[in-house]
């Protein structure tokens, strides 16, 4: 049986439905996403009568009410909205927010002798054969006769009277045409609804379930959702362009009186370069913590006050859901909880964000900091655990694939114990055995890929330990990984090349290490050899050739902090596998030294 139906609507209809609030439209105060040149042809389009995409609506289910009656779900509109404000811009010359969220007109202009638009520009608005602007000649009451008239005196083709009325005459039509409006019926479930929307739609954008929570969000007016959208975009964009903080005050006033935009105006002061937020990491932190669930369709159907266990929708579930959002959200960028966080990410020797290749990583951290926060739990205790949690779900790769349920198996799991240690305590002992540490992570560290969480992980723990950098005395790896250090191969690269070793083995992330520029020009391609036994001399001598290390003691130091095995001055070439397993092992016992000290 259909579950949607598809009909036909003129864009006058369209517009006027959207006008009359009979379609909501969410996201009115998000960014312009089109630029000028797509508003042009979407134009240009409807003028020749191509087709232009589907519009699609949902229905929100129907709600029953405290005094038993039901309430009709609003059609929210959920693809289209930028084919609507790009035709209200165009056609109505309804402005709109550009991504500095500064409003501006997208004005489009017509030449009626050729049948050509362009984007308004200084040329065509000095030119008489141009319409610089179509918005006016939609306006009710526009005299098209008086029009064409005025138009063929100007340019001197009286003759022409006849064809150019009828071009304006179509041009007027564009109103008049019909796009194909798809609503989908309110008793579909997010999921079959995302389904569909990843099948219909033109341009194959998945639509994804944070976009389906925002827009559902956005179009409540009675329980603030709008203002809720709006902290956490505002948000988000200003941690990425603080610039735009005064052009949102000046283009929003209501909302820059409003207490959320007090929450929310520090972003614009504060940069993390480790943790930026999207709009999806606040809404999957703020759910996660507070609904103590982590797949956002629970969001939308709590959203619109589905009841789990009878399968109901009734509206104090629905109020209640929004009001919780809207304090997870303000929780969830409020500055003191914000910079506390990352205070403890920073503290773990997660220094920069390219050392973490999962965002979920920090998402989840973050929203179990909060709700190990509003538990009221030890401060000292709430630190630990999301400490060796971030450690932990690096090493297991925990939220790399179907994060949504992974979020949602342990947030539920943390807090079905009294003591939420129990649940760290639980899954170290099923993941990260004797055996975790002293054999799969050795294989682990096998690769060539630089990027592998294994040897991040390894940097972190140098970070953590204070490490200095291959053979510095005073510049350390965090100092390195912040000013781009170069990466040395300590069996140089062009050596292992020159005796036939092929790329997947000379750059095995064992033969790695954080080095200063300087000594790593003046080591070139000699073997371990060659390079290392004049830097063991040099502590003999006194006299700096690599690096400015000249005490045994505190060479032995430095390779044991870099994790380079005993002899390493020795090896040649027949040496090299061997010394990648050896060092492969160094690295995991660092790498689980780091984590109990945690």
């Amino acid at each position: 049986m259909p579950r949607y139906t598809v009909n036909n609507d003129t864009v006058d209809d369209l517009l006027s439905n959207i006008k009359s609030g009979t379609i909501a439209i969410p996201e009115m105060q998000r960014p312009f996403v089109w630029d000028t040149s797509q508003v042009r042809d979407l134009m240009d389009s409807l003028y020749k009568g191509f087709p232009v995409g589907y519009i699609i609506i949902w229905q929100n289910p129907d709600v029953k009410l405290k005094d038993g009656s039901i309430a009709i779900g609003k059609k929210v509109l959920i693809d289209g909205q930028q084919r609507i404000t790009a035709m209200a811009a165009a056609i109505v010359g309804q402005e709109v927010l550009d991504n500095h969220y500064k409003w501006k007109r997208i004005s489009i202009a017509f030449n009626p002798m050729d049948e050509t638009f362009e984007v308004s520009n200084s040329a065509n608005q000095r030119s008489s054969k141009w319409i610089p602007d179509i918005a006016p000649v939609f306006v009710h009451g526009f005299d098209s006769f008086s029009f064409v008239m005025e138009y063929c005196k100007k340019n001197d083709i009286p003759d022409q009277m006849p064809r150019i009325n009828k071009v304006i005459n179509n041009l007027l039509a564009i109103q008049n045409n019909s796009l194909g409006v798809i609503p989908l019926a309110a008793d579909l479930d997010i999921d079959s609804v995302t389904d569909i929307f990843i099948r219909i739609n033109s341009k194959g954008v998945v639509l994804s379930q944070a976009d389906f929570a925002m827009s559902k969000i956005s179009s409540n007016e009675v329980y603030d959702g709008n203002i809720t959208r709006k902290t956490i975009d505002y948000f988000c964009h200003l941690l990425e362009s603080p610039e735009d903080l005064r052009d949102i005050q000046q283009n929003d006033t209501a909302f820059a009186a409003r207490k959320e935009f007090e929450a929310i105006r520090w972003a614009a002061s504060k940069v993390s370069p480790i943790y930026r937020t999207s709009y999806t990491d606040i809404l999957r932190v703020a759910f996660t913590y507070k609904f103590n669930r982590g797949k956002l369709a629970d969001l939308v159907s709590l959203l619109s006050g589905r009841d789990f266990e009878n399968r109901e929708f009734k509206i104090e579930i629905e109020e209640q859901s929004f009001y919780q959002l809207h304090e997870a959200v303000l929780q969830a960028v409020n500055q003191t909880n914000y910079e506390r966080y990352l205070m403890i990410v920073r503290s773990a020797g997660i220094v920069r964000r390219s050392l973490i290749r999962s965002q979920n990583v920090l998402n989840f951290g973050y929203a179990l900091f909060l709700a190990l926060r509003e538990r009221k739990v030890e401060n000292s205790k709430i630190e630990q655990i999301v400490r060796r949690w971030l450690a932990l779900s690096i090493l297991t790769g925990r939220y790399s694939a179907s994060p949504e349920s992974s979020f949602d198996y342990d947030i539920k799991r943390f807090f079905s114990y009294d003591d939420p240690m129990e649940y760290l305590r639980i899954t170290e002992a099923g993941e990260l055995s004797d055996a975790y540490w002293s054999v799969n992570l050795v294989q682990r560290l096998n690769t060539s890929v630089a990027s592998s969480p294994y040897f991040n992980l390894f940097l972190i723990a140098q970070v953590k330990a204070h490490d200095k950098g291959f053979l510095s005395t005073q510049i350390d790896v965090e100092t390195m990984l912040e000013n781009r250090g170069d990466i040395h191969h300590l069996f140089p690269k062009k050596y292992l090349i020159q005796h036939g070793i092929p790329q997947a083995q000379y750059n095995q992330i064992a033969n790695y290490a954080f080095i200063q520029q300087e000594i790593n020009i003046k080591i070139r391609d000699n073997a371990p050899s060659v390079y290392m036994r004049e830097v063991f001399h040099q502590c003999e001598t006194k006299q700096p050739v690599y690096g400015g290390i000249v005490e045994a003691s505190a060479l032995r130091e430095n390779l044991r902090q870099n994790c380079i095995p005993d002899g390493f001055e020795d090896l040649e070439i027949h040496d090299y596998q061997q010394f990648l397993a050896q060092r492969r092992v160094l690295m995991a016992e660092k790498i689980h030294q780091y984590y109990d000290a945690l």
